[in-house]
């Protein structure tokens, strides 16, 4: 057996505990919105283990893809936001988990107006993979040679290009709640990439997790108790961030940090985060006369694809950059200046930091969340 499946095998078993019986060893204190909760059954919020609220991410019409959804919680939380338009997925590998968030689905669906909640068999690991399609060929072709064998990889390749679990390019939100560290540390590449392929272009991700401050050292990774209870699979805090920029994401941030640690073992911290970040197309940038303003209150920014944005000044930015800065989690951040004539866009060139003149952009539409009216 290899480690991936070692590992699996080792989270599943204290997972499926967890459903039968609350474990308070996988949990940290979470101040959840408890308007939402009020609606689930006691046995769902009993038996959750997390160590954060992503679900106060969700905005309303969002496809929201919750990896690791155990129980259900965040998933029943979420389908209060999303709405009539929206629709929430929860992954999960664990049948006793699964079968926890399923025997109130009915009755949620009755309770919420519609039934907006679907809960599918997978590793969070391999978005492309259903686990329930996979079990039912092996019901029908057990694996006895190596040729079987063979049939089964060429099967899952096939199911992964043709018929994945969760399609390219769907979903507006994928939160996950204290379940990435328990993903084997070989495959969190794939992990983060799957995440990226899932999301729309635009699309977002609340990630709440442990981190620590310091790596942790082998003997405590090894540790199978450490490891399923949230705490020696832990990216290291800088890591964590570097992860999911080294996956293609933009706007990463912390928006949530615990102050208090929320286990400290061989002297080395681990604390519940949210991490927040964006998805973007790659694609050319072009520009069409878009400007930003910088409001302060440093000096000056700078974004991770290099551009430099200095407090008070009209920056030149591509299309696509204005829209990441207004519509993002940086929109108070920035007043947006629409082109005052519509001009044909052509590939963006400007160096960072070039000052859009005031000239191109006279009479112009000002985009700000700052209150206050007009003054005239």
């Amino acid at each position: 057996m290899n480690v991936q499946t070692e590992i699996e095998k080792t989270v599943s078993k204290r997972y499926a505990e967890g459903a039968k019986e609350r474990q308070e060893a996988l949990c940290c204190p979470v101040d959840y919105d408890v308007s939402l909760l009020e609606l689930l059954p006691e046995e769902i919020v009993e038996r959750d283990y997390g160590c954060g609220d992503p679900s106060r991410y969700v905005k309303e019409g969002d496809t929201v893809l919750d990896l690791g959804s155990g129980g259900g919680k965040i998933c029943y939380m979420a389908a209060q936001l999303v709405g009539e338009t929206g629709r929430v997925i929860g992954v999960d590998m664990t049948d006793e988990m699964l079968g926890l968030a399923r025997k109130y689905q009915a009755d949620m669906a009755a309770r919420l107006g519609g039934d907006r909640v679907e809960f599918l068999k997978g590793y969070i690991q391999d978005l492309a993979l259903d686990l329930a399609a996979t079990e039912d060929y092996l019901n029908e072709h057990p694996v006895k040679s190596n040729a079987d064998l063979q049939r089964l990889l060429q099967w899952q390749e096939l199911q992964r290009r043709e018929r994945p679990m969760i399609e390219d390019n769907s979903i507006d939100l994928v939160v996950s709640n204290c379940v990435l560290n328990l993903v084997a540390e070989a495959d969190r590449t794939q992990l983060l990439a799957g995440i990226h392929r899932v999301l729309k272009p635009g699309g977002r991700v609340a990630i709440s997790d442990i981190v620590s401050d310091e790596i942790v050292p082998q003997h405590l990774r090894d540790n199978a108790e450490l490891w399923t209870g949230c705490v020696s699979g832990a990216f290291e805090e800088r890591q964590f961030s570097q992860a999911f920029l080294d996956a293609g994401f933009v706007l990463v941030n912390y928006d949530k940090w615990d102050a208090q640690p929320w286990r400290v073992v061989e002297g080395i911290e681990f604390r519940s985060v949210t991490l927040m970040a964006m998805k973007v197309e790659p694609q050319e940038l072009r520009d069409a006369g878009h400007a930003v303003i910088y409001k302060g209150p440093y000096s000056e920014v700078r974004d991770d694809e290099g551009q430099v944005y200095p407090r008070g000044q009209r920056i030149a930015v591509s299309r696509r950059s204005f829209r990441v800065l207004l519509d993002g989690p940086l929109e108070d951040d920035f007043i947006g200046i629409e082109p005052a004539h519509a001009q044909e866009t052509v590939p963006f060139r400007a160096p960072a930091g070039t000052v859009r003149p005031a000239l191109e952009s006279k009479g112009a539409s000002h985009r700000s969340t700052s209150e206050g009216g007009s003054c005239c």
